[in-house]
């Protein structure tokens, strides 16, 4: 029963990813085909900002309430609402920061003014980002993926329309409007699938004031799994923040142009990035199916069943990820003329994917490791791979290669954090 319940879960997940991958790539390329290399590059210098503020907005709350779900020791009503206060909090301090700094993160760290209204744009839409992840978290640790898929699907149709409708208008007013719309039209996108998620709610799931009073154990037990994992998730995300601002820093020191630093910039982020990204819809998946299979079987010390389906799941991951690399490998220029109608960046594609092999199964390990209570272990990883990046990222942007010192440092930070991951759950099954 549980083993059938994890391949349902996982074909489930898989069949959405595989949807919402093809959205993202319509997505992905009404953008590119709207506003160009040099907005998608401009687009870009704002992404680390965004992924930095999500992680800290959600401070690994879908996480640690999918395991606490999985657990089935709880009210799980209680469980939610005692979360999101505490989630709304930590936005408006986000919100208000955003207002505050943006005007000094465009212009003397990201030196770039056109990115200034976007930054903005960031603090109202991360609320309802947070809130729909709260609720997919209750829906992961129940191991009902249906609704997640179907939230997200719908999602993407209406962040399609949306950036269809909105970004010609906005265009108008400048490239830095369009920019920011394209952040805003998120908010849509996010209210539609936090409806769709309030209708797959149980219908018995009645409120009464009891579930609104704050449980002060449930939101320690929580923060005592949430904490070491957003670790993680804001580790890789501040030196990802970090990166443009280096990244520009060095090259203008060097000697290039801030033109020729944006475009290849977006080039890297805009057309590489997603592209070799495009099998992480069936990690993700695999990932996501796993966190309560593995957070229920160690807990009961049932280490065989565990270490049998982290390995199937890295079985999976690679399954796909073979055929994709070996695809990358020979005919990189097809998928790029084909989605993006360009063929710039076919060396930078066939460089980092073998190196992408790793990054495919890194998503189950790190899965693995905070199912099994091992999140610090996986903060301890990933913090020195981000110290990795950063030291490569600056010294070799000096070196006058170009981005080829983002693509170094891209590389060297994978195979540390995919080989650590690997090592600390292979110990932790043995101590057990």
């Amino acid at each position: 029963m549980k083993k059938s319940k994890f391949i349902q879960s996982t074909i489930i997940l898989i069949i959405g990813g595989c949807i919402t991958k093809i959205l993202g790539m319509l997505i992905r390329i009404v953008m590119t085909r709207l506003i160009g290399t040099e907005g998608i590059g401009i687009y870009m210098l704002i992404s680390p900002t965004f992924m930095l503020l999500i992680a800290i907005a959600q401070l690994g709350l879908p996480v640690a309430i999918s395991k606490l779900v999985s657990e089935d020791k709880k009210n799980n009503k209680n469980l939610i609402l005692s979360i999101i206060p505490i989630a709304l909090i930590i936005n408006l301090i986000i919100m208000l920061f955003l207002i505050f700094t943006s005007r000094f993160l465009a212009y003397y760290l990201l030196k770039e003014p056109r990115t200034y209204y976007a930054l903005i744009c960031i603090g109202f839409v991360l609320p309802f980002i947070s809130i729909s992840n709260i609720i997919r978290g209750y829906f992961f640790g129940k191991q009902r993926m249906f609704p997640h898929v179907l939230s997200n699907i719908t999602e993407d149709i209406i962040r399609l329309i949306t950036i269809i409708i909105g970004v010609p208008l906005f265009l108008l007013k400048g490239m830095e409007y369009a920019v920011a719309f394209l952040i805003l039209s998120n908010i849509f996108s996010e209210l539609t699938s936090i409806i769709v998620l309030f209708i797959f709610l149980p219908k018995k799931f009645n409120l009464t004031k009891k579930d609104f009073i704050p449980n002060i154990t449930d939101i320690k037990d929580v923060l005592s799994i949430s904490l070491p994992t957003t670790g993680s998730r804001l580790i890789g995300n501040i030196g990802y923040f970090f990166e443009p601002i280096i990244l520009t820093f060095c090259l203008l020191k060097s000697g290039y142009t801030n033109h020729f630093i944006i475009y290849q910039y977006g080039i890297i982020n805009g057309y590489v990035m997603p592209l070799l990204l495009l099998p992480s819809f069936f990690t993700l998946a695999i990932s996501q199916a796993l966190i309560p299979v593995v957070s229920y079987a160690y807990s009961h010390n049932n280490l065989k069943y565990t270490k049998n389906k982290i390995k199937q799941a890295l079985f999976l991951s690679l399954l796909i990820g073979i055929p994709v690399t070996i695809f990358f490998e020979l005919i990189p220029e097809l998928p790029l003329k084909i989605i993006y109608n360009t063929t710039e960046g076919i060396n930078y594609i066939r460089t980092l994917a073998p190196i992408f092999l790793l990054h495919y199964i890194q998503s189950p390990l790190t899965s693995s490791l905070q199912a099994m209570g091992k999140a610090k272990s996986a903060m301890k990883g990933t913090f020195q791979g981000m110290l990795i990046r950063t030291m490569l990222l600056f010294i070799c942007s000096l070196l006058k290669i170009g981005l080829w010192g983002l693509i170094i440092a891209i590389s060297s930070n994978i195979i540390y954090v995919t080989l650590h991951h690997a090592l600390e759950i292979k110990k932790t099954l043995k101590k057990g």
